[in-house]
Formats: structure tokens, C-alpha cells, sequence
């Protein structure tokens, strides 16, 4: 418990830091988009208070800071000028934030979910190069653009390149020493931070040396002596006159006039879209990984804004800048947020005189590094590994957002997003395969869980492409929603297009409602006609296709109900394996057969006696199977049995606890060399694996082989050319199965590997 206590109270001294460390780089960004504008300064600082206390306690985020945004400078200023007056625009900021309530009830968040996450990256990274450009003026001591003037093309018809190209004859020495040190010493900080100082933000001991270094520089003239320009601007009295200054109310008049409601659908708008892309951009930069429900943060931004809207403040928005300001300094909780907001009241009340003592240079040193922590966390080689479908919205964006502004840079990004899934949706919105059933090829299509007016343009490229006398079989099992045209485009293939080119069309999974019944044109099970028809080597062949499709995962759909009806009226095997008891692989699924394609004989060490002949003569004379598959496998646990038991006592009983083990091991070692048994005793592990598989091999070849001398029943078979035995070995590690069609009796031609089908 007071373990827990100590956390908690470390928890709160650092909260209390950084919220003072987010208060300080908030204000010149506040004052600066208020001039920007052309509203009062007092606006800006308003919005700061309410952004930090009202937002930060009401929102669900613990590491969202909230201000107002350099993103809606364009649009503040342009709505400004159409309103007429700034108490106007506090009537629209109203109506936005009651908008935005309405958002947060209704769910709206739910969009962020859509949002790809290369934009979130480029966003990131775009507020860390755009922190980068334009922080270097004031580093050195050039103010002449405001803090919070985030757009490439300024006002001043300067843009944020030419303002670096401009600033080497403004530069001030001593701000410009103040700037560059402070740099130095923040990265210092953070790569050698002292143990026992190691709760103290970096920024704190900067603004401690900054204020030193400005007392210090008195004196030394005007080149290195910071005037009033240069240092932390605050404009607001102290004491109560101060609080009376910041409150402006709105003009209730302007309720009459319908453009203020565009005005605050407009500020609504962008201001929830900043805010759901600016929550994600700092829930990924959360070292702890918190996530932020998004439709409490639109409704405390929206009950945010209307305060603003009723005292005097600019809109807020959550802000990436001072959101990462407050991670990296060390804010664990909402509460450092909170105490942004407390520490710009009583900047106004208690400290006006002594914060107006801060070098601007200082601050703008921190906001640098902040930017270049941005770009660090959001330029990673994943983004390059994870491929062109996320590095380039990635790029769009970063690029977009610090050539232009916020707003259209995420525009166009979202834009290269959304024409990247239409083109991924134009290229591979369907999964098609060529499935070889037992007695011909179906084109199977399995359309998507959604299935959107999006897919119609490849869904048709798809069934016109279909050569003529095609089976294609359209597969809606998974699929949860298809749009009208798609239902209107099927219909239309399966009512007049087919008929004409001789397609047969399968259909599976549509629902009632969608008014295509299932029909299944194809038998995926062994039929009387198919097993008539077809020849030893072709049965080989469906084998090692299973086996292919099982260890590709790509497995056919099967239909069991409609097995299980078809093979009521009897069995028409085209196989009988015998095989191990090992769990490892049964038959029907590593062959990736249906119900009744093959009798299925298992015993230890797949051997043979009298009674599992006579299974395999029925099998064969009586049901009609055309191949005799004898399979092995490896790691076999009675070969190994066998192995250790090959010239020991004939006591099995004993040895093992096995009563009637004795025939089964009997047989194997008909298989295994004494001499290389010997040999085997003392080898390594691996060497007696390999030898042990080796063994079983030799088993196979040799049950081949007395199944074909104890059996007259099957010799005459194979004499005929009705039946080939064949033997295999499957490898429990990778599932391929080993056919031995070298060592095959009565198999012609040869059995090849089947060639991959899947496209």
C-alpha cells in the first residue's frame, strides 16, 4: 500500500511538471493564433484555461492536451471576416461545440476506426518537420511570424522555407546562444539524465538556464541583451482586472442570422476530424499504449467549445505539439493536463510579470526537440516493410501537410488512402481458386465479408474473363452484406450470360432474402459413375492434390449434408489406405478427401495379417476401389518400438507391458539390417531418426509386397489392371506425403506431382 501511495504521489509531481512545461510552449502558441486571426489575445489564453480544465477533466484521454488549433487558423480568419465581429464568431464556436456533442452521442467517433494508419504516421511525422521549420527562426531569435502559425504559405505571403532563407539577417545572438544551448542541453539531458534528478523534465532546468543566462546578457548590449520581442509576451494584468479582461460574450443577436449556423457546422466539422486524427496521432505515441475512447473526447471537446462560445475563447481541438510536450516530460495522466489549464490561470493572476521574463527562444528549443521525437517515433522501417500500400499515403500525407496546412494535407492523404483500396479492391477483392474435384475443375469465388458496390467492377472483369464450358462456383458463405448491384450483376451472369457461353454456376451461402437459392452443380464425393470411369493413376493424382491443398491451407469447401445424403445410397470408394494409428494423420483430412472416397484400414506400424487382407480384398473386388495406398510416417512410435526391441529377448510382455505387441513388431523387423542396427547404437540422435525413418520406408516397400504375395485376390486385380498398390510416406512435420511411384505395382503411367492450382 505504500508502495502504491509513493507511485501516486511520483505520478502527481510529475503530472504537475509537465502540465507546467505544456503551459509554457501553450502560451506564445495561443497568443499566436489569436493574432493570427485578428482576435483578442485574451481569446487565446481563454482557450488555453478551458482546454486544460474543462476538456482535460471531462475527456477519457490521459495524455490529450487541448487548445486551440493552428489548423483552423484559415478557417477562423475567413469566417471571421463573413461574420463581421469576433463576438459572432463566438455564436458559431457555440453552435460547433453543441454539434459536436451530437457527434459524441450519436456515435460518430466510430469513423476514427476507418482512418488508415500510414495518415496517422504521416501526421505524426508531418507536426514533427513542420515543428522542426518553424521553430529554427525563433531559435535563434527571429519572431517576426507567431507561434501557432503552423500553414507552409503565411499571411505575410512568406512561406515557411523563405522564412528560414530570411532569417539570417534577424538573428539575435543572445537569443540565438539561449536557443542553440538549450537544445544541447535538453538531448544531453535526456541521454545522461542524473539518477536523483531524473523526475525533473528537461524543460524545467532550460527555462532555470534560459532566465539565468538573460539575467546574465544585461548589459552586454543590444546584440546579446533580450528586449521585449524576445521574451514570453503576456498582455493580461495581474490580479481580478485580468480574469475581466479575458471574458468577451457572444453576440446573441447573431442567432437570427442563418450563416452563423453554416459558420458552426464548419468549425464542427473540421474541428471533429482534427480531433479524431490528432487522438490516434497521440494514442501511438503513448508509451503506455492508452487508448482514447473517441466519442467522450468529441462530447468533451464539443461541451469545451461551448464554454469557449460563451466566455470569449478560440474553438479547441486535442493538439498533437503539446500532447507529445506532456508525454515526453513526463505526464503520466490526465491530471498534467488539468494543471496546464490550472497554471494559465494563474499566469494571469498571480505571474504575469515574472513569466514575461522568459526567453521565446527557450521555449522554441523545446518545441524543436519535441518535433524531432515526432519524427523519430513515426519515420520507423516498418512503415518501408510493411509495403507501397502504407508507405505512400505516408509519405502523401507528410509531404501534403507541411507544404499546404493541417486540414488539406490530411484531406489528400485520406484521398491517396481511399484510391489505394479502391485500386486493392480493383486487384484483389476476391479470393478465386481453381479447385480439381473428383471428376472435373470448378472456379471457386469466395466473395468478401462485405461485399460493396466497390467489388462490382472486378466481380465482372472476373465471370467475363471465364472461358466457355466453365464451372464456377460463387461462394457467399462468409459473407455478411452484398450490395444490391452485386446481386443484380450475379442474377444477370446466372439468368442470361452463362446459359449463353455454356458456364455452369454453382451457387453457396446466399440467404433467403437475396433470392439466388443454393445449388450445387458438382459432386465433391465419389459416385458409382466416377468410380467406373476413372483409372488407378488418376485416383494417384486426386491423392496428391489433397495432400497439396492440405498443406497449403487451402482446402476444399465441402458440403457434409449433402454427402452424407448422396453416399446414403451407397459407397464408391476410389481408394483403400492402410495406414498407421498415429493421431497424426488421418486419411480424409491430410488427403483432403470427402465423405466415402476411401475405406480408411489403420493398424500399428501399418502392417498386414489376415484379417486386414480381407478388408483390402473387399475393398477392392466387392466395393470397387482402383488403388491400394500402403502409408508410413515418420517419427513412427512403432518402428521405433521395433528398433529397440529388434534383437532383444522375445519377451515383448516384459518389455513393454504389451500383451499382443509381438506380430506387430515381428513384422517391422523382417525390415531392419542387423549390421546397420548395430552401427545405429552409438550414432547421434538425428542419425537414429533417419535411420528410424529409413526403417520405416523399407517397411512400406516390403508390406507392398506381401500384400501382393498373400493375396490372390489383388495379384489377379493387378494382372487385370484394375488395381496398382502403391506405398508413402508422410512426414509429420510438414505434412507432405513422399509417394513412391518408382516402387508402385501395376500403376501406369507414373503419377506426377500435380502443379499448384491456386491463382
Amino acid at each position: 500500500m505504500q508502495s502504491e501511495t509513493l507511485t501516486k504521489k511520483t505520478w502527481l509531481g510529475r503530472d504537475l511538471l509537465a502540465g507546467f512545461v505544456v503551459f509554457l510552449v501553450a502560451i506564445p502558441t495561443s497568443l499566436g493564433i489569436a493574432e493570427s486571426i485578428g482576435a483578442p489575445l485574451a481569446s487565446g489564453i481563454l482557450a488555453g484555461i478551458i482546454g486544460g480544465i474543462v476538456v482535460g477533466l471531462l475527456s477519457g484521454s490521459q495524455t490529450s492536451v487541448s487548445g486551440p488549433s493552428p489548423g483552423l487558423i484559415g478557417i477562423l480568419a475567413a469566417q471571421l471576416l463573413l461574420l463581421g465581429s469576433f463576438e459572432s464568431l463566438l455564436v458559431a464556436v457555440l453552435i460547433a461545440g453543441l454539434i459536436q456533442i451530437v457527434f459524441g452521442l450519436t456515435g460518430a467517433g466510430y469513423l476514427s476506426l476507418f482512418v488508415p494508419s500510414g495518415v496517422v504516421r504521416g501526421l505524426i511525422a508531418a507536426f514533427g518537420v513542420i515543428l522542426i521549420l518553424k521553430q529554427i527562426p525563433h531559435l535563434v531569435g527571429d519572431h517576426n511570424d507567431p507561434e501557432g502559425e503552423m500553414s507552409f504559405w503565411q499571411p505575410d505571403r512568406q512561406t515557411t522555407l523563405t522564412e528560414l532563407g530570411s532569417m539570417t539577417g534577424n538573428y539575435h545572438v543572445g537569443a540565438a546562444v539561449i536557443g542553440i544551448l538549450s537544445v544541447i542541453l535538453l538531448v544531453l539531458w535526456d541521454a545522461r539524465r542524473p539518477q536523483k534528478l531524473g523526475f525533473l523534465p528537461g524543460a524545467v532546468l532550460v527555462l532555470i538556464v534560459a532566465m539565468s543566462l538573460r539575467w546574465l546578457f544585461q548589459g552586454w548590449g543590444s546584440n546579446w541583451e533580450l528586449g521585449r520581442e524576445r521574451l514570453l509576451p503576456m498582455p493580461i494584468q495581474p490580479g481580478m482586472a485580468g480574469v475581466y479582461d479575458l471574458v468577451t460574450p457572444p453576440d446573441w443577436s447573431a442567432f437570427a442570422e442563418g450563416k452563423v449556423y453554416l459558420a458552426g457546422l464548419i468549425i464542427a466539422l473540421v474541428a471533429s476530424l482534427e480531433t479524431i486524427l490528432n487522438i490516434q496521432a497521440v494514442d501511438r505515441i503513448d508509451p503506455r499504449r492508452r487508448r482514447t475512447p473517441v466519442n467522450r473526447e468529441l462530447m468533451a471537446q464539443g461541451v469545451g467549445n461551448v464554454t469557449c462560445g460563451l466566455l470569449g475563447g478560440l474553438p479547441l481541438t486535442s493538439l498533437v505539439p503539446q500532447s507529445a510536450v506532456d508525454i515526453h516530460a513526463g505526464g503520466r495522466t490526465k491530471r498534467a493536463t488539468v494543471f496546464h489549464g490550472l497554471f494559465f490561470v494563474s499566469g494571469v493572476l498571480l505571474l504575469p510579470q515574472f513569466l514575461s521574463l522568459i526567453p521565446l527562444s527557450a521555449l522554441a528549443a523545446v518545441l524543436f526537440v519535441t518535433g524531432v521525437k515526432l519524427v523519430r517515433n513515426a519515420v520507423t522501417w516498418r512503415i518501408w516493410e510493411e509495403g507501397r500500400y502504407q508507405l505512400l499515403p505516408f509519405l502523401t500525407t507528410l509531404v501534403a501537410i507541411v507544404f499546404s496546412d493541417l486540414l488539406v494535407g490530411v484531406l489528400i492523404g485520406l484521398a491517396v488512402s481511399i484510391a489505394f483500396i479502391l485500386y486493392g479492391n480493383m486487384q484483389r477483392p476476391l479470393r478465386r481458386i481453381i479447385e480439381k474435384h473428383l471428376n472435373e475443375e470448378v472456379f471457386h469465388i469466395e466473395l468478401a465479408t462485405q461485399v460493396s458496390f466497390l467489388n462490382r467492377g472486378v466481380l465482372d472483369r472476373t465471370l467475363s474473363e471465364l472461358p466457355a464450358g466453365t464451372h464456377v462456383l460463387l461462394d457467399a458463405t462468409d459473407t455478411e452484406f452484398i450490395d444490391p448491384d452485386i446481386l443484380t450483376l450475379i442474377k444477370e451472369f446466372c439468368d442470361e450470360i452463362a446459359p449463353q457461353r455454356n458456364i455452369k454456376v454453382s451457387l453457396k451461402g446466399f440467404l433467403e432474402h437475396h433470392e439466388l437459392l443454393d445449388e450445387i452443380q458438382f459432386v465433391d464425393y465419389s459416385s458409382r459413375e466416377l468410380q467406373q470411369e476413372i483409372s488407378p493413376s488418376q485416383v494417384l493424382e486426386i491423392l496428391q492434390e489433397g495432400n497439396q491443398r492440405f498443406r497449403t491451407g487451402q482446402r476444399l469447401p465441402r458440403d457434409l449434408k449433402a454427402q452424407i445424403h448422396g453416399s446414403s445410397v451407397g459407397q464408391f470408394p476410389l481408394a483403400v489406405v492402410l495406414s498407421c494409428i498415429d493421431s497424426r494423420n488421418p486419411v480424409e483430412i491430410i488427403f483432403d478427401l470427402g465423405l466415402g472416397d476411401v475405406f480408411s484400414v489403420r493398424v500399428a506400424g501399418n502392417v498386414v495379417g489376415p484379417n486386414l487382407l480381407g478388408s483390402m480384398e473387399y475393398s477392392t473386388a466387392v466395393a470397387g476401389a482402383k488403388l491400394v495406398l500402403v502409408m508410413g510416417h515418420t517419427s513412427c512410435g512403432a518402428v521405433n518400438a521395433a528398433i529397440s526391441l529388434a534383437h532383444a529377448s522375445q519377451d515383448y510382455e516384459a518389455d513393454t507391458g504389451c500383451q499382443n505387441l509381438a506380430p506387430i513388431v515381428d513384422q517391422i523387423k523382417k525390415s531392419i539390417d542387423r549390421d546397420e542396427w548395430e552401427a545405429n547404437l552409438q550414432a547421434p540422435k538425428e542419425q537414429q531418426k533417419r535411420f528410424a525413418d529409413g526403417v520405416a520406408k523399407a517397411n512400406v516397400l516390403r508390406v507392398l509386397q506381401d500384400i501382393l504375395d498373400e493375396s490372390r485376390t489383388i495379384r489377379r486385380l493387378v494382372d487385370e489392371g484394375k488395381v496398382a498398390l502403391i506405398g508413402a510416406i508422410y512426414d509429420v512435420a510438414t505434412a507432405k506425403i513422399e509417394f513412391f511411384t518408382d516402387d508402385a505395382i501395376g500403376l501406369t503411367p507414373t503419377g506426377e506431382p500435380p502443379v499448384e492450382q491456386t491463382v
